[in-house]
């Protein structure tokens, strides 16, 4: 398969909003995108079905055709881990079904798939989002809060990444409160210390992403 894995050092960081503004800029040039959020905690109940957020926003901004259930094939009320979530209904989620569950039909299309959590936070009762993303070897967009300490995570997280062997596409720095320390500049610190591609977005949750750039690498790779 050809596509990326989001992932992200903490949860809460804006991972969804990063795939979503890629899912909707790749289909703008023609891409076809498969969105798989596999499994889903958190979710609101409506008319007896559990609407999972992430996953509907990944679908309509890829503007899939496929049904829900596909992008999201598990999904949980309580707003836990996942493993911690299916536990709670008696269930149980094998890394094998949600690795099952982000196939794509076509070579040419462009598997999207979005973890839940950080990198190693627990995701199946067998393995967390690092199993999944090293199951489905996809190269990996890791999404960090433009914060401060945040350093600290993202270098931790490309350690992990890398001692996986997989490889590291590019980091996105999201800042996701409106003000910042006065000369913190994350993302010039992190290229002195890294060989890897940082794409720094500044606080704006309503506004359009312009992920042009990133869009063009990922489809390099």
């Amino acid at each position: 398969m050809r596509g990326i894995f989001v992932t992200g050092t903490d949860t809460d960081v804006g991972k969804t909003r990063i795939a979503t503004a890629l899912a909707r800029q790749l289909t703008a040039q023609g891409i076809r995108v498969v969105p798989r959020k596999p499994v889903e905690s958190g979710c609101r109940k409506s008319d007896g079905e559990l609407i999972p957020a992430d996953a509907l926003a990944l679908q309509l901004a890829a503007d899939y055709a496929g049904d829900l259930s596909e992008v999201c094939t598990y999904r949980f009320e309580a707003a836990l881990s996942p493993v911690r979530a299916a536990r709670m209904t008696g269930q149980q989620i094998t890394l094998s079904q949600l690795q099952r569950a982000c196939t794509a039909q076509d070579k040419d299309d462009f598997m999207l798939v979005e973890g839940a959590g950080g990198f190693y936070s627990p995701l199946a009762v067998d393995g967390l989002n690092a199993d999944l993303a090293e199951a489905l070897q996809l190269p990996i967009l890791l999404v960090a809060d433009d914060r401060l300490g945040c350093i600290n995570q993202i270098l931790l997280a490309v350690e992990a990444i890398t001692k996986r062997g997989l490889q590291l596409a590019a980091i996105v720095l999201n800042a996701t409160t409106p003000q910042a320390p006065a000369g913190m500049d994350n993302a010039e610190d992190l290229r002195e210390l890294i060989d890897i591609p940082v794409c720094s977005l500044a606080y704006d949750p309503h506004g359009e992403i312009n992920l042009t750039g990133l869009c063009d690498r990922l489809l390099a790779l």
